[in-house]
């Protein structure tokens, strides 16, 4: 409660500091008035972050930037975070980003600051974007200039975790007459190292797990735009980017007890590699002199992953029941996606926009399942994991959307997108299904610019969640032979309906009103189900055992299982107040918000959609009940500190809290982050250094109860402690234009790969 406390006098004493200066900064001679640019302002349905006005943007990058800019977020260091809890999708010059979600954060991390003109938070976007669920969009947009010539950056950093890991990147970019292009290239290696401590049972039985993951990878990526300039009117674009990823040797070391018993040790060896290849030609003509214009794409992706893996049980008492067993697992998943657009944008004499499109696309995905288990001395088909699964998607969308001005303080923008989804799924030889369903998705944003200080706006969307096409590949991951995540292809869609009111005042001080209804809701993690599974004991050649009465002697063990499945409705109340300011003549900037929220669930899971039974087998799953009430808090804390006259010391200590919080799984305990960093700008060096996490915790901790009194709960320690040391190098025209930003066809296909 202290911390919460202190937050909140924070934020409020600045707005009461601000409320009283507010009288002595008139000024009544115009021929005195120094006009400064507004760093940050509300501009219709976005909150935008001019980074060419503020002092902070120098010599560093573009993700550390997003981390600084208001109601963005990242306490990972892997992904962002909007008003602390909603995905963020990252746009540059409204063109969506064209790469995996590991490569696009390696990008923001190469990508100098010096390039961005201005950086734009959507927290509720419009029907004009592709985007699920509750995300919300960044869009960067590029400083220009016509310039001809040349400019590079040349990057290294030493990060050191658990482990040490080095990476180095380069991107080159020219334009010349109608031509211009752009090339980067990322590579490094890095391992992560988790320890788990995993517990589950209810008051007659305890299950307790502990140990580690050591997961080694090598990693690099790059691509290309070449954009040409035919004349005045039209351009002509190709894009190409691609990632490898290998992660061999990766280890999963399990120690597991029963009642305080020494039961058994599995150790999981797995080697994986990921290949992502993606293609896009872009053509545009602009219509008028008012800014119409027409686009169209046509483009490819192709993802591969491949993984096998070989999990041993070693049992370490001498009981009959525990015996060494074994499992062989190639878990492989090819997704091909074709896609198209036309998009139209019509601006009009008296300030009106319209904006309409036509996309398609058409997935399939193959995923070829094969697991074989030890019997005996050999290893036979398990005929129950092995499967050949086929999903196969085409998506027809169109969107249109009418902006304007009304008055002078009121403008609006109304639109909806009309989405219809055929897709089908088998698992060859075994089983089937259809998933047809056609979806309106209504938006509407009012805003309301009440005078110079206060600004109001109004915002409503309807979006559906797809589940990703990995969380249909009907295969399982082990931590040992009786837990174990199974992925489900026969999770539905999820629909929500998103509302949100936001006040601003004196582009300053911000307050951000959500409410959030989700039907046919799927856990944002998975859900662990407990159960019996009763078997025929078999031989060590897998025959069935029979005792001396001539029946077949039954085996009963526990499971648990964690699965991706619908469970039932969530609603979220969440209110978010923000301050970004400098101060002492732009010596301290200070970007600080709090959050608070309030969330329930409801529903339940009472049969599980992916068990696969044998002759003879019969199973018995206790319900997982979902009935969940809680309220949460959270708060980032940013500074910048300018430390020298000169510009080319700073100093940035940051702070992020937050609470525990309710899930559908569980409580997740609460974390914090305290982080300090030193950055000196030589020319066109710059040398950044790092720590993130200082004191160990912003780790996962969840602890979950079911009515019936059974448990589960899960600590997940990733040694999120990180020191790093960075080197940049600036070479060329660093005012030369950007190659046009290229909108991908396929874009809303690789968010869900």
């Amino acid at each position: 409660m202290k911390t919460q406390i202190l937050i909140a006098a924070l934020f409020f004493g600045g707005l009461v500091t601000a409320q009283q200066k507010k009288d002595s900064l008139k000024v009544n001679a115009i021929d005195a008035v120094n006009i400064k640019k507004q760093v940050f302002k509300k501009q219709g349905d976005r909150l935008v972050y001019d980074v060419a006005s503020s002092s902070i943007a120098k010599g560093t990058n573009t993700f550390n930037l997003l981390k600084q800019t208001p109601m963005i977020s990242s306490i990972d260091g892997k992904t962002l975070k909007i008003l602390g809890k909603n995905d963020a999708v990252i746009y540059i010059n409204n063109k969506k980003t064209n790469m995996d979600s590991e490569a696009l954060i390696e990008m923001l991390k190469s990508t100098p600051s010096e390039d961005i003109q201005k950086i734009e938070v959507i927290t509720v976007p419009g029907s004009e974007f592709q985007v699920e669920s509750k995300e919300g969009v960044i869009n960067i947009v590029m400083k220009k200039s016509k310039n001809n010539g040349y400019n590079g950056t040349l990057k290294m950093q030493n990060e050191q975790a658990f482990y040490n890991n080095p990476n180095a990147g380069a991107s080159f970019n020219f334009r010349q007459g109608k031509w211009s292009g752009n090339s980067n290239f990322r590579t490094g290696s890095w391992t992560d190292r988790q320890r788990y401590t995993l517990s589950n049972g209810d008051p007659t039985f305890r299950n307790e797990s502990y140990g580690f993951n050591d997961d080694p990878n090598k990693n690099f990526g790059g691509g290309f735009n070449v954009d040409y300039e035919i004349n005045k009117k039209h351009s002509l674009g190709f894009s190409y980017n691609m990632r490898y990823n290998k992660s061999f040797n990766s280890v999963l070391d399990i120690t597991n007890w029963q009642n305080g018993v020494l039961n058994n040790r599995t150790v999981n060896n797995e080697d994986a590699q990921t290949r992502n290849h993606s293609f896009n030609l872009n053509y545009e003509m602009k219509t008028d002199s008012l800014g119409s214009r027409l686009t169209s794409n046509i483009s490819y992706l192709w993802f591969n992953r491949d993984k096998v893996s070989f999990n041993e049980s070693f049992p370490l008492t001498n009981d009959t029941i525990n015996k060494y067993s074994a499992l062989h697992q190639s878990v492989p998943q090819i997704i091909n996606n074709y896609a198209a657009n036309i998009d139209y944008l019509k601006k009009t004499a008296k300030g009106a926009t319209w904006l309409m499109g036509i996309s398609y696309n058409h997935t399939n995905t193959d995923n070829d399942t094969k697991q074989d288990k030890l019997i005996g001395t050999d290893f036979v088909i398990d005929p129950k994991q092995t499967n050949h699964f086929i999903y196969k998607e085409n998506i027809l969308g169109i969107y249109l959307n009418y902006e304007r001005k009304l008055t002078e303080k009121i403008s609006g923008k109304i639109g909806a997108r009309y989405e219809m989804t055929r897709s089908t799924g088998e698992i060859l030889k075994k089983t089937g299904f259809e998933r047809n369903y056609n979806n309106l998705l209504p938006y509407l944003n009012l805003n309301y610019a009440i005078n110079s200080d206060h600004n109001l706006s109004y915002t409503f969307s309807s979006r559906i969640r797809r589940p990703r096409f990995w969380e249909l590949n009907p295969s399982r991951t082990y931590f040992t032979p009786t837990n174990y995540t199974q992925n489900n292809p026969f999770v539905l869609a999820s629909k929500f309906y998103n509302q949100e009111l936001n006040y601003m005042y004196k582009n300053a001080f911000y307050a951000n009103l959500s409410f959030n209804m989700v039907e046919d809701a799927s856990a944002s993690d998975m859900l662990p189900l407990q159960g019996t599974l009763t078997a025929p004991e078999r031989d060590k050649n897998g025959n069935i055992v029979y005792g001396p009465d001539g029946n077949m002697i039954m085996r009963t063990t526990r499971f648990l299982r964690y699965i991706r499945t619908n469970y039932g409705k969530n609603r979220e109340l969440a209110l978010t107040l923000g301050m970004n300011k400098s101060w002492f003549k732009d010596i301290w900037t200070t970007n600080y918000s709090v959050n608070l929220g309030y969330v329930t669930y409801k529903g339940g899971v009472w049969e599980d959609p992916t068990s696969q039974l044998g002759q003879y087998e019969s199973e018995s799953l206790d319900p997982y009940i979902i009935d969940v009430k809680n309220y949460n808090m959270s708060a980032t804390i940013n500074n910048i500190i300018r430390l020298s006259s000169k510009k080319d010391w700073f100093l940035g200590v940051n702070y992020f809290f937050a609470s525990q919080t309710a899930m559908e799984g569980g409580m997740i305990g609460a974390r914090q982050s305290f982080d300090l960093s030193l950055k000196k700008i030589a020319g066109d060096w710059t040398i950044v250094a790092e720590v993130s996490d200082l004191f160990n915790q912003s780790f996962y901790r969840v602890k979950g109860v079911q009515p019936n009194g059974k448990y589960n709960n899960i600590t997940n320690f990733n040694y999120p402690r990180l020191m790093s040391i960075g080197v940049t190098y600036n070479f060329g025209n660093q005012k030369l234009k950007k190659t046009r930003e290229m909108k991908s066809a396929n874009d809303a296909v690789k968010s869900r790969t």
